[in-house]
Order: C-alpha cells, then sequence, then structure tokens
C-alpha cells in the first residue's frame, strides 16, 4: 500500500528530471576538469545521449540505477505497490536502453555508461573517464563494468 495519496504520488513523479541530474552534472564537472569538450543530448543519435564528443566519436551514457535496472545494485529496487507496472516500465527502459547501445556502436560510436551510484567516488569516476577518453577502439558496457570491477 502506498503512503502517500495518487494525486501527491503523481506531483512527486511529475518533479523527476530527466536531463541534468546529480550524477550528469557530476560526470560533466569531472569532463571539465578534465579539459575534455563535449556537446549535451544530440536529437540527431539514437536515444539522445547525455555526453557526446563528436570529434572522438564518443558517447557517455549516465543512468539511473533505479530507472534503468543496475544489476546488483541496491538502488534498482521495485517498488512494492503495483509491481506490475513497474516492472513493465523498467522492461522497457532496458529494452530501449539495449537498443539504443547496439545503434551507437553499430554506428561506430564509443559508449560508455556511467551508473548512479558511480558518481559518488570521483576519483574513480575520473580514472573511468580518463581511460575511456584516451582509450582506443570500443568499449561495451559490460567491458566498462569489468574494467570498473578491476579498479574498485
Amino acid at each position: 500500500m502506498d503512503r502517500v495519496s495518487p494525486l501527491k504520488r503523481s506531483q512527486n513523479m511529475a518533479q523527476i528530471k530527466g536531463r541534468n541530474t546529480r550524477p550528469e552534472l557530476v560526470v560533466r564537472k569531472a569532463l571539465h576538469s578534465l579539459g575534455v569538450g563535449y556537446r549535451l543530448h544530440v536529437r540527431t543519435l539514437p536515444g539522445k545521449p547525455d555526453i557526446v564528443m563528436s570529434g572522438r566519436r564518443k558517447v557517455i551514457e549516465v543512468r539511473g540505477c533505479f530507472w534503468h535496472r543496475h544489476p546488483y545494485c541496491e538502488f534498482a529496487y521495485i517498488p512494492k505497490s503495483n509491481q506490475l507496472f513497474w516492472k513493465t516500465k523498467f522492461r522497457g527502459n532496458v529494452r530501449r536502453d539495449r537498443k539504443n547501445l547496439s545503434a551507437l556502436q553499430n554506428g561506430g560510436w564509443d559508449v560508455l555508461v556511467i551508473w548512479e551510484c558511480e558518481t559518488n567516488d570521483i576519483s574513480v569516476l575520473r580514472y573511468r573517464l580518463e581511460s575511456f577518453i584516451r582509450g582506443k577502439g570500443r568499449r561495451s558496457e559490460k567491458a566498462s563494468r569489468e574494467e570498473y570491477s578491476k579498479k574498485a
């Protein structure tokens, strides 16, 4: 049972931003400190990626753990009420993320996925960003996660 009224829940959900979130701002600040230029939310690319470095053919997706279902993350819980709705919503988000990731990679873009919980440790975040920016070749979400696990 939800502890707030449907109207209040609707108002709360309407306040959740899709752009300029705290994790996205943390990543952008780290990139700025590294002297890296980028564009935001390029509409011509699949999924309007959060951060695009066109000259380098690199894209950074900053994903919320809850909304995008970060595997094995404590923040990727399922709410107790209206579970059918939430499971359907999350499945759709994950499916869309996979489709966009695949389209970007097939289009020759190198993609790095940064999860919300990974923005808490700035030194690890900077290391991942530097490695991604200076690295050669494509770096899938799985490869990025494996590299992060080795460093952390």
